[in-house]
């Protein structure tokens, strides 16, 4: 969705109530009803050979957990909710690229299906199906450049790893800029016999961050994760990659997953046009806690926070939180000034850590000035089956048995005059009138500033 109308007209709008799944006409069914869903939201993971551990392509394979899938999609947003997204919708920015969240009519329609005896209708009312692409293509498409970390094994019973696997050379003779980049663990499980269907079965790393290194210094690319989407960085702030760089593979956590297991991590680039250079500035914008992380055992509702005051203006492009096993939900604010906006708050489930991509007319444009407040919050009840043993206390620590709270927020750093463009754009895009404002733009309800003519030069006598 490109484009949407100011807040207070989306709340009104809100208030409105949608027709609920049971006045719809007709009894609810697969083929007309919950297939055009699982299209949309399910099938690119529950497929064969893909990281789910069933296929929901047809009705024969989704009968069977027709009263699973009504339980795991009225979890909305909470830990083991499916589709995997944890955005809650009843506060902050709700305009991402790339979507699958179910809506409150699509999760009743599932539970109306459900409820009914799980009927498949008309087979005539069936969508045409997806053709998927092959699980060797790449989601951006052809890369121009795919760099193949060291290898890494781990034995089928082991203890969790944590550590440097070393570096790999980009063999890149010419600097080049770039607009995506994916990450794919290839590993020797596939087709073993005894091998688990689950996340956890399937793969080795759980996490990876990875950096270019070489003559022009240290520059910081996404981290790769388990579940983790592929990455489009803004079209006017490639990242550069540069000529006789190494990717170095430094922060790397694997664990065992059942089956003596070979891996290593190709990690995919997509390059802009040779002479491309960027209009803005890309950063990583990591903020979080990690010196004063104190979770207790045993106990819910445990809350830590973390400030950060942005020392230019800024466009954020990404909202995606980073907590450990205890971590249960995340919210950003922005305070600028008297005012204070969240911007987000999230769910966190550590088994499907997600990156959420900002529409481009909803990407927060934030002032010099302005306090970033990232707040976690923690559970280690026995509530919370992510945790292994609720006794425990943890801190600070990159093992999954101890903790972190960072959001790990890709921005785009403007200058002023880059700054009050994207703002005067910003209004007009979304037809703000003078005092209006939007979640993420505090700046959009000020007057624009006066555009003062230059003086007009001195008459002088002839």
């Amino acid at each position: 969705m490109r484009g949407f109308k100011p807040f207070l007209a989306a709340a009104v709008v809100a208030l409105i109530p949608v027709p609920a799944a049971a006045q719809a006409t007709g009894p609810i069914t697969f083929s007309k009803d919950i297939a055009p869903i699982l299209q949309r939201s399910c099938q690119q993971c529950h497929r064969p050979n893909s990281v789910a551990p069933m296929s929901l392509l047809t009705y024969e394979e989704t009968r069977p957990y027709a009263r699973a899938m009504k339980a795991r999609t009225a979890l909305r947003d909470k830990r083991g909710a499916m589709p995997p997204w944890y955005i809650e919708k009843n506060v902050g920015i709700q305009h991402f690229k790339d979507d699958f969240s179910l809506s409150e009519e699509e999760i009743a329609k599932i539970a109306a299906w459900a409820d009914g005896g799980a009927p498949q209708g008309n087979p005539a009312d069936m969508p045409a199906p997806l053709t998927f692409p092959d699980n060797k293509a790449w989601r951006i498409g052809t890369p121009d450049l795919i760099v193949v970390s060291p290898p890494v094994q781990m034995k089928a019973q082991a203890p969790d790893w944590f550590g440097s696997i070393g570096q790999s050379p980009t063999g890149l003779t010419e600097d080049r800029y770039v607009a995506a980049v994916e990450v794919k663990e290839v590993n020797d499980s596939q087709g073993k016999a005894g091998r688990s269907n689950t996340v956890g079965g399937l793969y080795l790393f759980h996490h990876a961050a990875y950096a270019v290194v070489g003559s022009r210094g240290v520059g910081l690319f996404p981290v790769h994760e388990v579940g983790r989407n592929a990455d489009y960085f803004d079209e006017k702030a490639g990242r550069l990659l540069a000529a006789g760089s190494q990717l170095a593979f430094e922060s790397v956590h694997l664990h065992a997953n059942g089956l003596d297991t070979k891996a290593h991590l190709e990690v995919a680039f997509k390059f802009h046009p040779r002479g491309y250079k960027p209009a803005l500035q890309f950063r990583q914008l990591f903020v979080g806690n990690g010196p004063d992380i104190d979770i207790r055992g045993n106990e819910s509702n445990q809350r830590i926070d973390a400030y950060f005051t942005l020392p230019q203006p800024v466009k954020i492009s990404t909202y995606e939180p980073h907590m450990h096993a205890p971590g249960v939900r995340m919210c950003l604010e922005a305070i600028w000034g008297v005012t204070v906006q969240t911007l987000n708050c999230s769910k966190y489930d550590h088994n499907w850590v997600r990156a959420y991509w900002y529409e481009d007319d909803a990407a927060p444009l934030l002032p010099k000035g302005t306090i970033l407040h990232v707040v976690g919050y923690f559970d280690t009840s026995p509530a919370n089956r992510n945790v292994p043993d609720p006794r425990n206390w943890s801190g600070s620590g990159h093992r999954s048995v101890d903790n972190m709270m960072i959001n790990l927020m890709q921005a785009i750093f403007l200058t002023d005059e880059q700054f009050e463009t994207e703002v005067a754009k910003r209004r007009e895009t979304l037809g703000l009138k003078p005092g209006q404002t939007v979640i993420g733009c505090p700046t959009c309800s000020a007057p624009p500033r006066a555009t003062v003519a230059p003086p007009a030069p001195a008459r002088t006598n002839q």
